[in-house]
């Protein structure tokens, strides 16, 4: 044995940042302008955090919930929640009642740290799950709070005298980590359950050049929330490098988000789509008001974004849009995209590069990634050929928390409900999820195509293309679209504009103009919402409503 076996804890990575830059910040928005602590402080308290939690009773491999928006206090749990062994249940606070329930009793958690702001999400919980025995809240700037949820202390209180150093313990590196809970868009929600040595290598991989490219001389605003995935596990990236970060809170507005961008002279932020739009929105709004000459790149994932929004942030503000796609069931960073990712790309026309960008990406070192048949059949990487997207390496799941869905599974390989197509490069592109695919007449026709071409539209800020059932053709698709403020763009204007590139019976049959579309807890467009809707309103497609009528 030449080598040490040193176990792949994440302790092991998440006090470095405060050894090697124990000056840099952690940045919290709030309702006044912003608190700041620097990394030490945040180590130390993650550290106090640690010895409260001991103290309650909390210990290797028990649940700590949390139900925060992205802040300090959050990072601290992360921090102290990992250290100490124990598991981190990051709750989603736009989750309902009934689903939080369900989690929350499923996990077992034992203990829920909570901002003071979301008491009133948690308050309907009382009584439904037992298995907690205390609610850690922390108030912002001192502001008085109160909970019927008993019983509950003050996150100050609750750490405060505790020792500033906690001994982490060795643990066996596949011991789990985290546990995130898909949203349930079929079902109950299903938990994946990740590990230390997942999460530290998934961790070093995300820092690489060639991924999200992050230093420790990198300033980063996490828009993400980290209670989905794990924040795309920024924060231990962050964390292990000593990053300044800045967290939004749940001030969200773009406006507010533009301002800390420039204020904070942030260089990487991470989002959806739906909040690169909203930030556009607000630079064009007022495009001298904000200096943002430090943003250099953009981590977009969740959805793809448009590829006009790609070109968009290159063109006005000289910033790479990096598309990232995954879920949580790997991690979440499974493919990533950049402007040049082989020695070939550097001399590429600007147009082919945000070409590149406009894709899902290439694989991350370490997984294996393929597309097959209905049979499990490998296909052709032709950029033509679609099929079924499975993935398998490190820091993907084998199966679900409680619940191990076998069906979800193959052969070692997690079957991700995507579909989508390798070209020659290697770059994955999606055509769609599974479920969200048209079929007419026996052909497939991807909605995710038709809304990028229908959002770069001069005048559309937002598109959504659902099925809608039809008696010959099976499906047939609709076009939900919200127009950019005072834009007049016309039924036979989107026709016209999506027939330049699809064929006839690709061309939605109907364009329903809408105030908003509604998104999931994860900031996605929630198509399932929009079918419900659509059912329960009595929609009709336009050659049914005439006959109905006729």
């Amino acid at each position: 044995m030449a080598m040490q076996r040193t176990p792949l804890l994440m302790s092991r990575l998440i006090d470095r940042g405060a050894t090697v830059s124990p000056s840099g910040e952690v940045v919290t928005a709030t309702a006044t302008g912003t608190r700041r602590q620097t990394l030490a402080e945040t180590r130390d308290r993650a550290h106090q955090l640690a010895h409260a939690l001991g103290d309650a009773g909390v210990g290797v491999g028990d649940r700590v919930a949390t139900f925060m928006w992205n802040g300090s206090r959050h990072l601290e749990a992360y921090h102290a929640v990992a250290g100490m062994g124990a598991v981190l249940h990051t709750l989603n606070i736009r989750l309902s009642s009934d689903d939080l329930a369900y989690i929350i009793g499923h996990a077992e958690d034992k203990v829920v740290i909570a901002d003071a702001d979301t008491l009133p999400l948690l308050e309907p919980l009382a009584g439904r799950v037992p298995c907690i025995e205390l609610i850690v809240v922390a108030s912002e700037e001192d502001a008085p709070w109160h909970t019927d949820l008993a019983p509950a202390t003050d996150y100050e209180a609750f750490i405060a005298g505790k020792p500033n150093r906690y001994p982490w313990p060795q643990i066996d590196e596949n011991a789990p980590l985290g546990l995130c809970y898909t949203s349930g868009t079929t079902g109950a929600p299903k938990g994946v359950e990740y590990e230390h040595r997942s999460q530290y290598l998934h961790t070093l991989t995300e820092c690489m050049t060639d991924a999200m490219g992050l230093s420790g001389a990198d300033t980063v605003l996490g828009i993400v929330p980290m209670f989905h995935a794990m924040g795309w596990g920024i924060p231990w990236a962050a964390l292990m490098l000593g990053c300044k970060q800045v967290m939004p809170h749940r001030f969200m507005d773009p406006k507010r988000l533009v301002q800390l961008m420039a204020d904070e002279r942030v260089t990487l932020s991470a989002g959806v789509p739906t909040i690169w739009q909203g930030v556009k929105a607000a630079l064009e709004a007022d495009p001298q008001a904000y200096d943002l000459a430090h943003l250099s790149r953009l981590t977009c994932g969740g959805s793809a974004p448009p590829p006009a929004l790609i070109r968009w942030y290159h063109e006005q503000l000289g910033v790479e849009m990096v598309q990232g796609w995954g879920m949580t069931e790997t991690s979440p960073l499974a493919t990533l995209s950049r402007r040049r990712m082989k020695v070939d790309h550097v001399g590429l026309p600007v147009d082919d590069q945000l070409a590149n960008l406009a894709k899902a990406g290439q694989l991350m070192p370490g997984l294996e990634l393929d597309i097959f048949d209905e049979n499990f059949n490998r296909l052709p990487h032709d950029g033509e050929t679609v099929g079924e997207v499975l993935v398998r390496g490190p820091w993907i799941c084998s199966e679900y928390y409680r619940n191990p869905q076998p069906d979800r599974f193959h052969d070692g390989w997690l079957i991700t409900g995507d579909v989508g197509k390798v070209d020659a490069d290697e770059y994955l592109i999606i055509a769609d999820r599974s479920k969200d695919l048209v079929k007419s007449g026996g052909e497939w026709i991807s909605s995710v195509d038709l809304e990028n071409h229908i959002v770069a539209l001069d005048g559309v800020a937002q598109a959504c293309v659902v099925a809608q059932p039809h008696p010959k053709w099976d499906e047939r698709p609709v076009a939900l679209v919200v127009l950019e403020p005072g834009a007049e763009v016309s039924p036979a204007a989107i026709a016209e504009h999506c027939a330049r590139r699809y064929a006839k019976w690709q061309l939605p049959d109907d364009v329903l103009y809408r105030d908003s579309i509604p998104l999931t807890s994860t900031g996605k467009i929630d198509k399932k919402a929009v079918r419900a809707g659509l059912e329960a309103e009595g929609y009709l497609l336009p050659d049914l409503r005439r006959q109905a009528e006729a």
